[in-house]
């Protein structure tokens, strides 16, 4: 009896989980970020970014266009009637009557019919060169980096999310697990003292209510344990399908010794500087300096300068010629909603920066709140570590006064369920200090 309390005691002051398990927290962590599908919406989404910015890139070369068009008339573009008599006065009569024959000249009196572009051909080939857009075109290529910037961090707060959502399934599977050792030792002690309680009994040296009451408390015990087992199936399905896992049977490998927190302490003014939320929000303002620039540049003179090459048949004659051209827009009336157009860009800009300044300092803020609970939940780990040692020594203590007659069982079952209560304590003192730190880095960007 003494022995099997022995090894039932050692086997509650062991929590540490053996490295045995077919997944570790990285291998989750790494099959999560590779089937999750909001990680792939995000990388996507940089995809099209880098495809934008590689557009706006093109606006600095020549615009290059051609036209071409053939056309036939049911009836000619121009038609007109002339009468060359008109035109000709008595002196210019008098010349041509000396030079051509009288049936020429009575053919002058009479009107002609005069038609013109019923069927014709036009092609031209055109270059554009931009020379000036008022910045347009180079602001508009670093807003497209920007955009690519903010697309890539963006993904990182996916990461973050993702990463937070895995470690705590994770550990909500880890906690399940650890109290279901603490069950599986507690069956097997109050199996050794029903066998035990039996044998007492029946040579009439125990009553029969302290084996009743050893049978209750396995009632309870297998209640719990089949609880437990639900849980642990529910939150492997969720982990396996967040994880994009096929096998829902797998174990979790973890160490479940707790080190001090000082090496994850930052400087929360710095680290709030390297967090992704930072970061975004720094390209939220540079983006919106950029747009002040283009609506300041939407309000410029432009000057283009360009060549082309055009071939023309309009009038039964094959004609072509190349010309190069210079060409200046200067917006006027444009001003008038223009200058409203900067002026709501700048209060843009005005509020990205206020809203900057404001949300670092929340940022450093909600830092120093992780790490006070961080800290927290590590005074209480410590705390129920220490629980753990007194409920160990009570229960020690109990057995051998129930083993010498001095005490009753239900004081032995007693001493036993506090320390199973211990356990759990240390168990969810040591899940929720894993999550505190998981909140910590999150929010130091680590």
């Amino acid at each position: 009896m003494r022995k099997l309390i022995s090894i039932v005691v050692c086997a509650f002051t062991c929590l540490t989980v053996a490295a045995g398990g077919n997944y570790g927290l990285d291998q989750l962590l790494d099959s999560a970020r590779h089937h999750n599908i909001a990680l792939r919406t995000a990388r996507y989404n940089i995809q099209a970014a880098q495809q934008q910015r590689k557009e706006a890139f093109t606006k600095y070369f020549p615009n290059v266009s051609a036209t071409g068009l053939w056309f036939n008339a049911n009836k000619p573009m121009a038609q007109m009637e002339i009468n060359p008599s008109e035109f000709i006065s008595p002196e210019l009569g008098a010349t041509l009557a000396q030079s051509f024959p009288p049936e020429a000249l009575a053919s002058l009196a009479n009107p002609m019919n005069v038609s013109m572009m019923k069927n014709g051909t036009i092609a031209s080939v055109m270059a554009v060169q931009p020379v000036f857009a008022g910045g347009q075109i180079v602001n508009g290529n670093r807003l497209a980096r920007v955009g690519e910037d903010v697309s890539r961090l963006q993904l990182k707060l996916s990461e973050n999310e993702v990463d937070r959502t895995t470690e705590q399934y994770f550990w909500q599977l880890a906690s399940l697990q650890e109290k279901m050792k603490t069950v599986e030792a507690v069956e097997a002690f109050l199996q050794g003292i029903c066998k035990d309680t039996e044998v007492a009994v029946n040579a009439g040296v125990a009553m029969r209510n302290d084996l009743l009451q050893v049978q209750l408390r396995q009632n309870d015990v297998a209640s719990q344990k089949l609880k437990l087992q639900n849980g642990i199936s529910l939150v492997r399905m969720l982990l396996s399908q967040y994880c994009g896992l096929r096998d829902t049977a797998f174990v979790i490998s973890y160490n479940a010794d707790a080190v001090s927190p000082m090496a994850l302490r930052q400087d929360h003014s710095q680290a709030a500087l390297n967090t992704a939320e930072y970061q975004l929000m720094g390209k939220q303002v540079e983006a919106a300096q950029l747009q002040v620039k283009m609506a300041t540049g939407q309000n410029l003179p432009t000057v283009s300068v360009g060549a082309g090459y055009n071939y023309h048949n309009l009038f039964d004659l094959n004609h072509s010629f190349a010309m190069v051209f210079a060409t200046v827009s200067i917006p006027i009336s444009d001003w008038w909603g223009g200058s409203h157009a900067i002026n709501r860009s700048k209060l843009e800009l005005q509020k990205a920066q206020e809203q900057l300044t404001d949300n670092t300092e929340l940022l450093v803020i909600g830092m120093q709140n992780a790490w006070n609970g961080v800290e927290e939940a590590y005074n209480r780990l410590n705390l129920a570590q220490l629980s753990i040692e007194q409920a160990t020594e009570n229960l020690r203590l109990n057995r051998d006064y129930y083993q010498t007659g001095i005490s009753k069982m239900s004081d032995l079952l007693e001493a036993q369920m506090l320390y199973q209560q211990a356990c759990d304590q240390r168990t969810d003192a040591f899940i929720d200090y894993q999550n505190k730190l998981l909140d910590y880095r999150l929010a130091t960007g680590q």
